[in-house]
């Protein structure tokens, strides 16, 4: 086989597989689509029922409840957005596309349940402190069971959509769920657990407040429920900071990028490395390389082509790899090596 036919072989086959790392970012998010939609079906259906029971009973936590599914309801509405704008293409101005985001629209979900939801659900309780709840606690009962049949069911689809993502990429669960990039699904996880719980202490305030006489349990509830989501919010608004500021890959990551890039023939030392995540499935790399001193301009431009399919077969994301050639020696003497920076 001759040389051309041995590069357009090794073009052809960078071809195939850009194509499928492009699709596996499109497949992510069409579950992150389903899961939200899923999720924000839920919330429609038990809010009602929640608003229903809480006006017949006068059951404080019940209508906290129902507070707690209207900021959820709009919250998916939120990253239903946040999935669509997030999946725009690249253009002129924002050449790397629109995946970070999907930060953005996290972020103010988790304002919305801070607010809405926590806000809500405390200051009804306060209100409702030596309230004594009236109507027939069996209905406020059925509602919960109803809820619990819903969120439950949400809450399965969201935690099946992270332990896959999580058994994709070789890590525990609560690993991959504190490290994850995705705010979307994390959202989704993080509010039908929320959700669950929820459930459990306003069924704990109504029995309490049922067997008392006592509408200070109901009360409790309610300010217990508000807690929570104020928990839920400050954590997720926490992580979307992190990521819209920019965060860096994981050490893992961060440890099989050195790996590949170390090990490549033809490259002396990895003089720097930056990381950044672009969104949920997409992660800029940009390295500061010190390749061999007789190396030329094309064998640089062939290692770092190298470099940058080794790093897409490897990491889970898609990468968008800058590699600049440079002597080791430190930055201030830094000196540039034949021209090779390979933009993906």
């Amino acid at each position: 086989m001759s040389g051309a036919e041995r590069e357009a072989g090794e073009r052809e086959a960078g071809e195939r597989e850009a194509g499928e790392r492009e699709r596996e970012p499109a497949a992510t998010s069409g579950e992150t689509r389903r899961t939200v939609i899923v999720a924000g079906a839920a919330n429609v259906f038990v809010g009602v029922i929640k608003l229903a029971a809480g006006l017949l009973t006068g059951s404080s936590a019940m209508l906290a409840e129902a507070a707690h599914s209207a900021a959820d309801t709009l919250n998916q509405a939120f990253l239903l957005t946040s999935v669509h704008r997030g999946q725009r293409p690249a253009d002129p101005s924002h050449p790397f596309g629109y995946g970070q985001e999907r930060y953005f629209w996290s972020l103010l979900a988790a304002f919305g349940i801070f607010v809405a939801g926590g806000g809500f659900s405390i200051f009804e309780g306060i209100l409702a402190l030596g309230h004594e709840g009236s109507g027939d606690f069996l209905i406020a009962y059925i509602a919960l069971a109803l809820a619990g049949v819903a969120e439950g069911t949400s809450l399965i689809r969201a935690y099946s959509q992270m332990r896959s993502e999580a058994r994709h990429s070789h890590t525990e669960l609560v690993e991959h769920v504190q490290r994850s990039p995705d705010t979307t699904v994390k959202a989704a996880l993080f509010e039908d657990l929320a959700a669950v719980i929820g459930l459990v202490l306003a069924a704990a305030g109504l029995v309490l407040s049922q067997l008392t006489g006592s509408g200070v349990w109901d009360a409790a509830a309610s300010m217990a429920i508000g807690a929570l989501l104020i928990v839920v919010a400050v954590k997720l608004g926490l992580d979307s900071r992190d990521l819209l500021i920019g965060r860096a890959a994981d050490p893992d990551e961060q440890r099989v990028i050195r790996e590949e890039i170390e090990k490549t023939p033809g490259v002396d030392a990895l003089v720097e490395l930056l990381t950044m995540h672009l969104g949920p499935d997409r992660l800029l790399v940009a390295a500061r390389v010190d390749f061999s001193g007789d190396i030329n301009a094309d064998e640089a431009e062939d290692l770092a082509s190298k470099i940058d399919r080794r790093l897409a077969e490897r990491l889970s994301v898609t990468p968008h790899v800058f590699i600049d050639p440079t002597r080791k020696g430190g930055q201030e003497d830094a000196q540039p090596a034949p021209e090779a920076s390979r933009p993906r």
